[in-house]
């Protein structure tokens, strides 16, 4: 049997949401006439199954032989992939991918590829939407810098968007990361940045559709 597993990030808000409603329906039920709680449970069912939808965490395990491709950390549509200027971290230039998510996609992020974290880091910031340019170096942001066995490295970007008010992040300095792990969850419309190498062959293109820790994006020089 199928059922909606629920990201361990909207439990709380869920739970919380259904408490709510249920008091909120009683009240509606004592007080008014039939018609008028038939709406309000109609509308309680609407917001109780788009919460579920959105904080859907879905079993998605990758087998990876080559160490060198990097797959997808999020669900959503690339909206950038070209060479730019990342001054956070490297200090040069770098290929960028960007990966926009719609309140519609799965808001689970994954570690893109096997490694050691060697930085972690949150930026308060703008609430701007995520698809503009700026978003990525004036929004509120999470930076994780990746390097793997081969000493290449990769930052990972989570960014808000207009909507998103909470970034999550599980990854840590010192953490050995896998694939097929969550790097961290972000709460309603958001976007992740990749940069990597100049010399890194890369699999996708402006306006394709990725599927996280699934989608296979690029293959790093190793």
């Amino acid at each position: 049997m199928r059922y909606i597993r629920i990201h361990k990030e909207g439990r709380l808000i869920l739970g919380t949401l259904l408490l709510i409603l249920l008091l909120l329906n009683l009240f509606i039920y004592i007080k008014f006439q039939l018609i008028v709680l038939v709406v309000n449970v109609v509308v309680s069912a609407f917001l109780l199954f788009f919460f579920a939808y959105f904080f859907r965490n879905p079993h998605r395990r990758v087998v990876i032989d080559d160490p060198s491709l990097v797959v997808a950390p999020a669900d959503g549509t690339i909206v950038v992939v070209e060479p730019v200027e990342e001054n956070e971290y490297f200090g040069d230039k770098r290929i960028q991918v960007s990966i926009f998510m719609s309140v519609f996609n799965v808001h689970a992020n994954w570690v893109p590829v096997k490694g050691m974290v060697l930085k972690s880091l949150h930026h308060n910031g703008r609430h701007m939407a995520a698809f503009l340019p700026k978003s990525s170096t004036e929004n509120e942001r999470s930076t994780v810098v990746i390097e793997t066995q081969f000493k290449t490295q990769i930052l990972v970007r989570q960014i808000a968007g207009a909507l998103a008010r909470r970034i999550v992040t599980y990854a840590h300095a010192g953490k050995e990361c896998h694939i097929n792990e969550h790097l961290g969850f972000i709460k309603f419309g958001s976007r992740v940045d990749i940069y990597f190498p100049l010399d890194t062959e890369i699999f996708v293109q402006v306006g394709e559709s990725t599927i996280g820790n699934e989608t296979v994006i690029a293959r790093l020089n190793e």
